[in-house]
């Protein structure tokens, strides 16, 4: 058997309290991870994935009711900035979440068929994604909340 001996046990034992106590109330901690999510989904709008999503094919130009030419960002998933723009972050003392509300949004991440009578094939371009580089800032996020909870 192990046996392990304290010589400062009580200080042990405030900290321990004291990180206790802190950690009752996450919800600066879950604001941080929303923001750092938030900022990594529209990371892979800017790169056009990570990793990159399959291209796209070219398109005629959009005109307007004058039938003047629109136009387009050229980027993947950004042609009207929309769906880019939908994206929200939320957070509460339990949970951190990134989303959008658009319906349409499923078939952009998952792929699938889509268009009058499921035509269409979507490739998938998962946006709603984190690389592990976004995963480790989390990681570090998390460790810096919980080292400035015991200064």
């Amino acid at each position: 058997m192990i046996k392990v001996k304290l010589n400062n046990a009580d200080t042990v034992t405030a900290l321990l309290n004291k990180l206790a106590d802190k950690t009752d109330n996450r919800k600066a901690l879950m604001g941080v991870l929303a923001i750092r999510m938030e900022k990594a989904v529209l990371q892979n709008f800017e790169e056009e994935g990570r990793p990159k999503w399959l291209g796209i094919k070219p398109r005629r130009p959009r005109k307007d009711r004058d039938g003047n030419a629109i136009e387009r960002d050229g980027k993947i998933l950004n042609d009207t900035g929309v769906l880019k723009n939908s994206i929200t972050a939320a957070f509460d003392n339990d949970s951190a979440t990134v989303g959008t509300n658009l319906q349409y949004a499923t078939i952009h991440q998952f792929g699938g068929m889509a268009g009058r009578n499921k035509k269409v094939k979507i490739p998938a371009r998962p946006f709603l994604t984190l690389t592990s580089e976004d995963e480790k800032d989390i990681i570090d996020d998390i460790q810096t909340y919980f080292r400035n909870l015991i200064k």
